[in-house]
């Protein structure tokens, strides 16, 4: 057993408590997202880990099965810890602080003999640099989840089938319209389609910046797809730089019924339902029938 795997062993306590000394130290640690209590926690049982898998004699390989347990550690943790908003500075520091916890053991258990401590040191450096990329790998994936769950929860957000009247849907669409958004407005508008029976869809741009031909063929996808549900689909928001960008890459939307606002697209929904809109006096009150 070599002079690093004893300490861990010996001197666990002093190594543990300088530890979380270097961690709660460190300015950017919040503990508004950890409690002291789950940090020691955590620390206690990577050590311990730690302890066990130098005992082995390996120092080297942290892909071998006495080291599993570590990383299973480091990999819970790195993944709690971007799912509840810690930097990467952050949990990366969690493992690199360890460094000179053990390093200060060896500095007093190795006194005079410098050849012996620099080698241990290094053993130890490498050993956690190692351990620490093990927990920066699986700190992106878990931020990587992280953003790929908030982008679809936008994207549910950015694009509500709404039913404004019997029989008639309206979708505004804003921001940029991609091959993966057009898929999920194409299923959210025939769900809703499907779910309230209408038979007319508003798809309004509005809010979209910039109209490509890339665009225009999302759109006729889309309403291609309405058709083929028994509804029509109109498209409102058609801005004027939007219009002469369709008419220079010669997009033909002459078979699809395009107004330039959401009132004009509303308007034709009701005639083409049949509504009458009236008004009874000069108050804002209206009223609709059929």
């Amino acid at each position: 057993m070599n002079t690093t795997a004893q300490l861990l062993h010996s001197k666990k306590k002093t190594i543990l408590e300088s530890w979380m000394s270097n961690q709660l130290s460190d300015q950017g640690l919040r503990d508004d997202l950890i409690s002291n209590e789950e940090l020691h926690k955590q620390s206690d049982e990577l050590l311990n880990g730690l302890a066990r898998a130098m005992a082995t004699g390996n120092t080297d390989n942290i892909y071998a099965a006495e080291y599993e347990p570590i990383t299973e550690i480091l990999s819970d943790i790195s993944i709690t810890r971007a799912r509840q908003g810690f930097s990467p500075r952050e949990t990366g520091m969690y493992v690199l602080s360890l460094k000179k916890a053990i390093a200060d053991a060896l500095e007093q258990e190795l006194a005079g003999q410098h050849e012996q401590l620099y080698k241990e040191v290094m053993m130890v450096n490498r050993l956690l640099d190692s351990l620490s990329v093990v927990t920066f790998e699986t700190f992106i994936k878990g931020r990587e989840e992280v953003i790929l769950r908030q982008s679809d929860e936008i994207s549910e957000i950015s694009t509500p089938v709404i039913k404004v009247w019997e029989g008639i849907l309206a979708l505004p669409i804003i921001g940029t319209l991609d091959s993966a958004r057009t898929q999920v407005v194409m299923e959210s508008l025939l769900q809703e389609i499907v779910n309230t029976g209408s038979n007319i869809a508003i798809l309004d741009i509005s809010g979209v910046p910039a109209v490509d031909s890339l665009v225009a063929q999302h759109l006729i996808k889309t309403v291609s797809a309405t058709r083929l549900m028994g509804a029509e689909c109109i498209i409102s928001g058609i801005r004027a730089e939007i219009a002469q960008t369709i008419v220079h890459l010669g997009i033909d939307l002459s078979n699809i019924k395009t107004k330039a606002s959401l009132a004009s697209a509303l308007q034709l929904a009701f005639s083409m339902n049949r509504i009458e809109v009236k008004s009874h006096s000069k108050s804002t009150t209206f009223g609709f029938k059929r």
